[in-house]
């Protein structure tokens, strides 16, 4: 089988660099948990076409009812678990974005120019694919469906492929879906969001400003922040705003560097005396503390949580489809089902593709070093693994439930189909791709 050919114009990056500790960090645990998450997505569909299909369905609407005073929340388990869990997933989704752009691949954008576009092309081209055959129609609204990638998922497929994928591919589909998550983010909260309650908003905004002026002050007190955090989201919810954007905009509002340079960590270390006092041993716990930022002691904290425990209890609330013969008949729930379909495999594929390409083309980005065009077209295709955000939107989307269960199917079959392709690609590029000894004389 011959090589896939490489595009024009291809001028190449700075070598490769090996991935920063956190970041490795933070990949492991994603593909970790995407393990977890296939698992949890199994066992929903499983649960919904058996014959105990009966208690998967009066599980989740169980209701969930807190009231305090004028504060009342009553939510059936889904919604709790899709407005409230998720919230802490998408706190993390902000704490990620802001690092990236603060200390991560988007504060250079010599080399974020690639993923930006990309990124943009692999939602701009998804969504026209599915407003071509959805215009005019019922499944009109779901347009933003296949615009999302499930990072988990699709590091999960790069960790299962190993050395066969270049690192600096790897950073690259991290940056990309750091960039998709925003824009996912900016979809949500402009277009997937009720009436808007001006009261409540402006609520949530005021406490996201105090929350800002107290980070600036550098206030290190967790119980301000948490009782700041539960009334920014309260308020967002009651706002019409989906609340989960609550979650992303408290992420960005913390700070990601640290407090106190490293430097001065390593000169109380040398200066401690071998018998140090309780007030040094303090002050020297505080100063280490100081030196990692509170966004990326956060993520630490935080992110095992979300990976392991939100995400699977969203993939178990939201992946039992009940697979029926009749589950297409309903008006529209084909031209859903193609159109999700359509976006993330194919429109993914090209949509990624020609984004970069053309990022190139114009000479503001540059392939990096090991990285070939076959390498980019997998991870491309890894991009139409939707999974997480894309159910979600399919349940802001629609109202009707045989709409829903039938776009959720779609995103489903399409993750499947996009991580068969990716890996397949990765897989027959990555040997071809390691360069040859030159031959002994």
């Amino acid at each position: 089988m011959p090589h896939a050919p490489e595009f024009p114009s291809a001028r190449r990056a700075t070598p490769a660099r090996s991935l920063p500790t956190g970041v490795k960090r933070f990949m492991h645990t994603e593909a970790s948990g995407g393990l977890v998450l296939l698992a949890a997505a199994v066992v929903a569909l499983v649960w919904a076409n058996s014959p105990w299909s009966g208690a998967y369905d009066r599980l989740w609407q169980n209701r969930f009812l807190v009231q305090i005073g004028g504060f009342r929340l009553d939510e059936d388990f889904r919604h709790f678990v899709n407005d409230g869990l998720m919230t802490l997933f998408f706190f993390v989704v902000g704490l990620e974005i802001k690092r990236e752009i603060v200390r991560g691949e988007l504060a250079n954008m010599r080399i974020a120019a690639l993923p930006i576009a990309a990124a943009l092309g692999g939602m701009v081209v998804p969504g026209l694919l599915y407003a071509s055959v959805n215009a005019g129609g019922p499944g009109s609204s779901g347009w933003g469906i296949p615009m999302a990638t499930d990072i988990a998922f699709a590091l999960g497929v790069l960790a299962v492929l190993g050395k066969r994928v270049p690192t600096s591919l790897k950073l690259l589909l991290l940056t990309l879906a750091v960039v998709d998550d925003i824009g996912a983010i900016v979809v949500i909260a402009v277009f997937y969001s009720g009436g808007i309650d001006a009261t409540a908003l402006a609520v949530a905004l005021a406490g996201l400003a105090v929350t800002f002026g107290l980070a600036r002050s550098r206030v290190d007190w967790p119980p301000v922040y948490i009782l700041l955090g539960i009334i920014i989201w309260y308020a967002t919810y009651r706002s019409g705003v989906h609340a989960t954007i609550a979650g992303v905009a408290l992420g960005a509002l913390t700070p990601a560097r640290p407090l106190a340079p490293s430097e001065t960590v390593s000169r109380w270390a040398r200066d401690l005396s071998d018998s140090p006092s309780a007030a040094e041993v303090r002050q020297m716990t505080i100063v280490a503390r100081e030196s990692v930022s509170p966004a990326e002691h956060l993520e630490e904290r935080l992110h095992p949580l979300t990976s392991f425990v939100i995400l699977p209890v969203f993939a178990l609330a939201n992946a039992g489809v009940e697979l029926r013969a009749n589950m297409f008949d309903a008006p529209g729930a084909t031209a859903v089902a193609t159109g999700i379909l359509l976006g993330l495999v194919l429109g993914k594929i090209a949509g990624i593709l020609l984004g970069g390409w053309l990022a190139v083309r114009l000479g503001i980005a540059s392939l990096p070093n090991g990285v070939r065009w076959a390498h980019i077209s997998g991870m491309a295709a890894l991009g139409g693994i939707g999974f997480t955000v894309s159910i979600f939107i399919t349940d802001l989307a629609f109202d009707e439930g045989t709409i829903i269960d039938a776009g959720k199917a779609a995103v489903l079959a399409a993750s499947i189909l996009a991580a068969i392709i990716g890996a397949g690609v990765l897989s027959y590029v990555g040997p071809r791709s390691v360069a040859k000894p030159a031959p002994s004389p």
